[in-house]
């Protein structure tokens, strides 16, 4: 089954090639063409296609729809941007300055009749409606950064944030373009899939409104039969399983997104600066290195969930491997008698020529193996640092235990009180996860917390937002919202390399039991329907197939896939926890692996995310 990652690649090699429904890969010179894309169409493109496949699709030249281009006669343009004014008046003076011989315009979401025929007005005037030979409604308003994980928005994420959500003086006309982009996105993924979803959502927030004008925009799609995106026709023949959708309100679960982790790819987005699959490391008085976490990368695929000291683990293995293979390679050469100045005496050798062959043919994966390798080290090096420098682990350790209500070896005041545990950052993060987690809190000792916090140096802002938050949300326990907690062993007694940088001394290896984040226990709830809890009322139901809504389902519905979505962002934690969730559900024999995509409006950090708070805390003095 195709992910949404490769049914977004397809649309958008496609795309490259004319909007040919066969994209030609059989070896033939492709057409040549030049590729425009705005700030939007840069997203979407950036994680999926590199530059040497634009090349390979005949790409020569890509540029930025609002940079200085001069005019390429004889070449066919693709434009791939939304279809705002802005974009629409820099086309019009595309056409007005001849730039290009063939325009293809292809718009990231549907353009509305009225700026259609504006733009139909504006190639009559220039003489130029010979000239646009396509014009598409591509439906692709999504980030696809990995198989299961997508997002809406990345340089214009502040838009769609909590805090623009949430914000005191946000007005109930930015509310509902917010939403209306929100939905747009989800429609496009769902065409994109080509199936309809059955949808529930939370009452009574961001959440519920989002599922209505997306249970609505469905509706209409598939009342007009003649244009319908979802007939038979454009979805399969075969495609009668459908998808639930869990649409969900970022307040839900306040706690996760402040989290102290212990994952690779969590890890590395707290810690480092990861945007669009690109992350970037400091260096001592040096450039920044910059790499790009693929998804075709196996050692990324395989550990990016793991615990860290496991993933040093492994690469210290990989590294052993590496050097196996090297001295392999350098054993073979010897024997030959292939010093670097005798290859002539290849010619004499030909029982080893095979084996000469087979090493050579090697090369190229045994290097590109290294460069990765090599890259992992450098992370998890970085990651290494910063562990030890502010005792992630110890904060992690405390704040698995509060969130799983296990008893408390260390008091909260020793941790806000030792400077070398975290930064004042770390410190707020900690503190509202336990404020959160902790009922018993009274005024007097709130007071006391705040005033050794403000000594450490931290900006009391979030947690002012968070008292409010905590006031008026309709949370009545947390104690079974979070299962497991975390285990400490012995810590490593010695250095995992000697070739690299790994010293762990003095970092707990931390032996993660299984847990359950909020959001997880939800979609196993709405999965199994379990009426006990109570999840099943409180979630609205929607399908865009019936006559009528009506909340509840009418029998148990066995999904194949489940699509998660946070409004108000989500992050690396709870979609790895979901990852984990699937890896671990039971399967009963001949019934498929259930598969699970987590999609949010932005995928934010602690940092960011507690910036947001801060913000609104603000709001409130």
């Amino acid at each position: 089954m195709s992910s949404i990652r490769d049914k977004q690649i397809a649309a958008l090699k496609q795309m490259l090639n004319l909007n040919s429904s066969e994209y030609k890969d059989n070896g033939s010179e492709p057409v040549w063409k030049v590729l425009i894309y705005d700030r939007r169409g840069q997203d979407i493109l950036s994680p999926l296609i590199p530059i040497k496949e634009l090349r390979e699709c005949g790409v020569t030249l890509h540029l930025s729809i609002h940079s200085e281009r001069d005019p390429i006669p004889d070449v066919a343009a693709i434009y791939f941007c939304m279809p705002d004014q802005d974009n629409l008046d820099r086309i019009a003076q595309d056409f007005q300055n001849n730039v290009y011989e063939k325009y293809y315009l292809n718009f990231i979401s549907a353009i509305c009749r009225q700026k259609l025929e504006d733009l139909a007005s504006s190639a009559l005037q220039t003489e130029n409606v010979s000239h646009v030979h396509k014009i598409y409604d591509q439906y692709l308003n999504f980030i696809s950064l990995e198989d299961e994980l997508f997002i809406l928005s990345n340089q214009n994420a502040q838009s769609v944030s909590y805090y623009a959500l949430n914000r005191a003086d946000a007005k109930d006309t930015d509310v509902e373009v917010m939403m209306d982009d929100t939905v747009d996105g989800l429609y496009s993924v769902f065409v994109t899939l080509g199936t309809l979803p059955i949808i529930r959502s939370a009452r009574g927030n961001a959440a519920e409104m989002v599922a209505e004008k997306l249970d609505k925009k469905l509706r209409e799609n598939l009342r007009d039969t003649r244009n319908s995106l979802f007939s038979s026709e454009n979805s399969g023949i075969y495609n009668f399983q459908r998808p639930l959708l869990v649409v969900l309100d970022r307040n839900i679960d306040m706690a996760t997104p402040l989290h102290h982790t212990w994952t690779y790819q969590a890890l590395v987005h707290d810690v480092l600066k990861l945007n669009l699959n690109r992350v970037t490391v400091a260096q001592d008085q040096k450039k920044p290195k910059t790499f790009d976490l693929d998804p075709k990368d196996s050692f990324w695929t395989t550990h990016k969930g793991s615990p860290f000291p496991t993933v040093a683990e492994s690469i210290q293995s990989e590294l052993e491997h590496l050097k196996n293979s090297e001295e392999e390679v350098k054993q073979l050469k010897e024997s030959m008698g292939l010093d670097g100045e005798s290859d002539v005496a290849l010619a004499m050798m030909s029982d080893n020529t095979a084996k000469l062959t087979s090493a050579v043919n090697s090369l190229p994966q045994l290097l590109e193996k290294k460069r990765l390798i090599d890259m992992h080290t450098d992370l998890a090096t970085s990651i290494l640092s910063v562990i030890k420098s502010r005792r992630l682990d110890l904060l992690f350790e405390f704040e698995e235990k509060v969130m799983s209500q296990a008893s408390l070896d260390k008091q909260i005041l020793d941790i806000i009180n030792d400077t070398e545990a975290g930064t004042a950052e770390d410190k707020m993060r900690l503190f509202i996860i336990y404020y959160i987690y902790t009922y018993s809190i009274s005024d007097s000792d709130l007071d006391m917390y705040s005033s050794a916090l403000e000594k450490q140096g931290c900006d009391l802002s979030p947690l002012k937002y968070i008292k409010r938050w905590k006031m008026f949300s309709n949370i009545t326990s947390t104690s079974n919202q979070y299962g497991g907690g975390t285990k400490s062993v012995n810590m490593f007694e010695k250095l995992l390399s000697h070739t690299s940088s790994f010293v762990m001394e003095g970092v707990k290896n931390l032996v993660v039991k299984r847990h359950t984040f909020p959001v997880t226990r939800i979609v196993d709830e709405l999965l199994e329907n379990k009426q006990s809890s109570g999840t099943s009322d409180e979630f609205r139901y929607f399908d865009p197939k019936q006559l009528r809504n009506s909340d509840g389902f009418k029998s148990k519905n066995n999904f194949s896939e489940v699509i998660v979505f946070i409004v108000g962002g989500g992050n690396y934690i709870e979609y790895q926890n979901l990852l984990e969730y699937v890896r671990n559900k039971a399967v009963a024999p001949g019934i498929p692996q259930l598969r699970i995509v987590y999609g949010s409006t932005v995928v934010n950090n602690a940092p960011e995310f507690l910036e947001q708070l801060s913000l609104l805390g603000q709001e409130l003095q």
